[in-house]
């Protein structure tokens, strides 16, 4: 009897995860990714885990919970955290890298599992069998509807956008100082474009009047708030702006000993320090507006522009809605959903929620009824968020936070620092505790024997058997 083997639509950070996961475990995969002959708004290459935002995994310090959530993640052996450990750049306290390494490596890691076959092609439809939905930040027209036909509902968007990357030889950094914010990293990580109260206030005046690419008339404007364009951030506030990504706190300029009224910092962008990222300035702004309005920030007057900020459509579900914390259809569950699409928010979220469905996934298949992953954990808290709330209640893509996470201490604790170095070190003793009860000797090779276990028949039953 064959064994039975997991499809994957989409190619991303959620998908490579979880197709590795399967893989490692002697679990048979179809990975499908639509590029390079379906395209995107946003991606450039057929690479498996573009990036097409930013370049940052954001914080590294264990004691920040994305921090935490790469620990877990390392604690399974993530190829994505792997991969951009292999890859990364000099940022301060947090885990940059070079996007197209990055890339590289996942693809090459995902190419050489003979578990996994790469099919290059558009799903347009929802197949039968075992299915992983992880098709990121833009799932495809059709792939969109069907999942809506699925789900019974066509709100399924919101709107997101990127920010511009510019070309190191046409910046003048002699406008420019090189420091990390309150000096975090081992060294200078930041080029700082100071600018005085004035040019602040030019550039917000310009932000607010700047043209920018509308919304279709059908489609709600719909912006995920860890993620804002830089001019609906300056719509808010003419100071919003210096309280966000171009605040001056811990970044005195070297020339006058002050922090500088506003800073717009360029972060490196790849290993060849070719390429530099504006941080926090991503934008719906059209092309023309971008070259006029950026270049009037210190150091950028001629700046060269490797890529423009974009605005593009995310997809996203209710996920407590129809999700379980396997994150298994509940009315379905021979369907899993991975990624950004389940409502979690970030690189490093969507990659974790790969890793989670890929090991519930091999202990199906392996015979054994899932453990789900303790809410202790960072990875468990967003299994908990995307899963248990009320059906009705308003539901937005969120970053993993401390305040996710369960804590079960009796005696809170007042200092925060103390907190959460308890929380860190409960989570990551019960990552590890969750990973062995997981993992028996029969975890690492499919040996039922031929025959299917109950609980792979009953996920593979059709809704109403």
């Amino acid at each position: 009897m064959n064994r039975p083997f997991v499809t994957i639509i989409g190619g991303g950070l959620a998908g490579s995860e979880c197709a590795w996961q399967l893989a490692r475990r002697g679990h048979r995969v179809r990975l499908y990714e639509m590029r390079p002959k379906v395209t995107t708004s946003a991606h450039s290459t057929d690479r498996l885990a573009e990036l097409v935002c930013s370049n940052s995994f954001r914080s590294d310090n264990p004691q920040n919970a994305v921090g935490l959530l790469k620990r877990e993640m390392e604690e399974l052996d993530s190829l994505i955290i792997r991969s951009a450990r292999a890859a990364a750049l000099p940022a301060g306290d947090a885990l940059a890298m070079d996007r197209t390494v990055f890339a590289a490596g996942v693809t090459e890691a995902i190419a050489s599992r003979p578990e996994i076959e790469i099919v290059r092609e558009e799903m347009r439809e929802i197949p039968e069998g075992l299915v992983v939905i992880a098709t990121g930040p833009l799932t495809s027209p059709a792939l969109d509807a069907a999942i809506g036909r699925l789900l019974g509902t066509d709100d399924l968007y919101f709107y997101d956008s990127i920010a511009p990357v510019v070309s190191a030889d046409s910046l003048d950094f002699s406008k420019m100082y090189a420091m990390s914010r309150y000096g975090k990293g081992e060294g200078a990580d930041y080029w700082n474009c100071p600018l005085t109260r004035d040019q602040y206030e030019e550039l917000i005046t310009d932000l607010l009047a700047g043209e920018t690419v509308p919304v279709h008339d059908f489609e709600k404007g719909i912006y995920f708030e860890g993620c804002l364009p830089i001019e609906v951030m300056a719509e808010r506030g003419r100071e919003t702006l210096r309280h966000g990504p171009m605040k001056p706190m811990g970044l005195p300029d070297p020339a006058t000993g002050r922090n500088p009224w506003a800073v717009v910092q360029l972060r490196q962008d790849d290993l060849a320090k070719e390429h530099y990222n504006l941080v926090g300035f991503q934008t719906k702004l059209k092309i023309p507006e971008q070259q006029r309005i950026f270049r009037k920030i210190p150091g950028m007057e001629n700046a060269s522009f490797v890529r423009y900020g974009m605005l593009h459509r995310n997809t996203y579900i209710h996920a407590p809605a129809h999700l379980d914390r396997l994150w298994r259809m509940r009315r379905e569950p021979r369907i899993s959903f991975a990624g950004q699409i389940t409502g979690v928010e970030g690189y490093v979220e969507s990659a974790a929620t790969g890793l989670a469905v890929g090991l519930a996934l091999a202990q199906t298949l392996e015979g054994r009824e899932p453990l789900p992953i303790p809410p202790t954990t960072a990875i468990g808290s967003l299994a908990r968020h995307c899963s248990d709330r009320p059906p009705e209640e308003k539901f937005e893509p969120m970053n993993v936070t401390f305040g996710l996470i369960e804590d079960t201490s009796h005696s809170p604790v007042r200092d925060k620092a103390e907190r959460r170095r308890r929380i860190v070190e409960r989570a990551l003793l019960a990552i590890r505790e969750w990973r062995d009860a997981m993992a028996p000797a029969a975890a690492f090779a499919l040996r039922t024997g031929g025959r299917e276990s109950a609980s792979l028949r009953k996920i593979q039953e059709p809704a109403g058997c």
